[in-house]
Parts: C-alpha cells; structure tokens; sequence
C-alpha cells in the first residue's frame, strides 16, 4: 500500500499485518527501544484540525523511529485557500517523505494522493479515521486474549470514528453493533462495506436504534462525541436529540460483566460519556491513546520505511 486514507483500501489480510507490526514495535519500544528504521525521514504534519493525540503520537513516534517531523499549521499551508490542494502536494513531495493531513474535507487527502509522489497519511477526515482504528485495535486485542466472536458495540453519532473502527473491529472478527438516532446512522452503502467485512470473517453486523438493545450482551461499549468538528451549527440540536445514548454506568448494566469502556477522546464528559463511566475501571480510554503512538509507528514503518507486513 502507498497511502493510508480509508480502510476500505486496504484488506483484511494487510491490515492484521499491520495490526502484527504495531504489536512488534510496541513490544520492541518496551524492550529498550525501536530501531531507527526511519533515520533520514522527514514527515510534514498538515493540520486543518486541533489535535493533541494525532500531533503528539506522529511525531513522536517518528523521533522512536530515528526520522523527524516538521508540522504545518493552517495558517501555513490553507489547503485550497492560500493555494491549491494539488499544488501543496506537489511542493511537498519535493521537501519531505510523506505527509499525515488531519482535515475536514475527505477528498483534500485524494487531491493530495492524487498529485503528490509520497504517501499520504490520514490523521483525520470528516468520514474516516483509520488511524484512531488501528490504535483501538490494538487495543482490543490487548484486552482480550482472543476477541473474535466478542461484541462490540457503538453508542451515538453514526460519525467518521464509527466508520473506521467498525470496519477494523469486523476484521478482527468481532460481531459489531451500532446504536444511533433515527437521522444519524451510516448510510446504507457503508453498512453494507462493514456487513461484507464482517461475513467474510465470521463475523455479524447489526444496527439498532434502542442503546439498550444494542448493549445488552456486548463485551465493549464504545462512544464519540455527539458533534464531531464542523458540525458546531448542530451543536443544539444534537444535545436534544443523543441524551438517551449517553454511555453511563446504568447503560453498562446491560453488557456482559467483563466489558470495557472504549472513547477515542476528547470526551466532552457530561454529555456522551459521564465521569464514572470514563474513570470506571474497566475503562480504556487512556490505554487507547497512549496505543495511538504504536498504532502510528505501525502506518510510519511500513509506508516509509519499508516495514513488511506479515
């Protein structure tokens, strides 16, 4: 693979792999330290967004990989403001060896692909997020010993999150849920992509509109912010409608009695997670970002440095 922009494209086979090398270098990076496989590398951080795990784990573990980082704010670059989309990757390829882009518009990371000779990374798009994916499973599988035919389940919007992390979870072999207001689902085309992931791994693909339904048996129960970056405009509409998808320990009652709690941060803790829930401890909400600098270390290795995925 040459880019890392939608789990879509790459297949299941690649993505245990990938999934395997992050687990090397996390199990190498505890050991003493990773090799510096990247010595030589220089990866731009392309931000539209605010970020603190995405920017922190990219450029950290760039310096755990022997490479270096040099992060562009959006005052710098104003990808097709200042200058056209096509035009920023072609100037990069000349500078650096890849770039991550977190950004609002999905299709800036395609132009950037499209035009650039580097891989092109992404840290965030309005409808995927594969990297918080691979850093969540990476988690799971920490969890639990064997997690195929476990159940997960996600609780709220139908968001970029949801998207990535049920098509990686279905991968894994988990039955995969998802609980969300009539109006706020995945469309129709991506809950068939995650129903053909699933059946292909053994694996089921349900969506409910009842939270309690839709937890009740599950071994992880999951959630994200009810208004995702640039859907400010919503904000009070949502707070209307997601109130009954709050993830709170009575919702918890009703999954299985070793379930944990999962949210890929920030929480805004009071609405779509409660403070119990988020501090209980069966949660993993500070494992899964500190797996963030695994899981990109994993996408760093083999995108640039060759990294064979096993």
């Amino acid at each position: 693979m040459s880019h890392f922009i939608s789990l879509d494209d790459w297949s299941d086979k690649n993505l245990r792999g990938l999934l395997r090398l992050a687990q090397r270098l996390k199990a190498d990076y505890m050991a003493g330290g990773n090799d510096p496989i990247l010595a030589g590398k220089i990866l731009a951080l392309v931000f539209e967004k605010p970020s603190l795990r995405t920017r922190v784990s990219y450029e950290i573990g760039m310096m755990h990989l022997g490479g270096k980082s040099l992060s562009l704010s959006p005052a710098e670059i104003g990808l097709g403001k200042r200058e056209t989309v096509a035009d920023v990757a072609r100037v990069l390829s000349g500078y650096v060896d890849g770039v991550m882009a977190r950004v609002f518009d999905h299709n800036s990371l395609l132009e950037l692909a499209e035009h650039g000779s580097i891989p092109i990374i992404n840290g965030l798009s309005d409808t995927h997020h594969p990297s918080q994916a691979i850093a969540d499973a990476l988690t799971i599988l920490e969890a639990f010993d064997n997690p195929t035919g476990r159940t997960l389940t996600y609780v709220g919007d139908g968001n970029n999150v949801a998207r990535s992390l049920l098509i990686l979870s279905a991968v894994l072999g988990l039955n995969v849920r998802i609980a969300a207001p009539e109006g706020y689902h995945l469309s129709e085309e991506e809950m068939d992509l995650i129903s053909e992931r699933a059946e292909r791994n053994g694996a089921t693909f349900a969506p409910y509109v009842d939270p309690i339904e839709a937890v009740t048996g599950s071994d992880i129960v999951y959630t994200d912010v009810w208004t995702s970056m640039g859907q400010e405009a919503e904000t009070a509409k949502r707070l209307q409608v997601f109130p009954p998808y709050q993830l709170n320990l009575d919702l918890m009652q009703h999954a299985n009695a070793d379930a944990v709690i999962m949210h890929c941060l920030p929480a805004h803790r009071g609405e779509e997670i409660t403070d119990a829930a988020a501090d209980a401890p069966n949660s993993l909400l500070f494992p899964q970002a500190h797996n963030r600098l695994h899981a990109q270390k994993a996408v760093l290795a083999h995108l640039l440095g060759g990294a064979v995925l096993e």
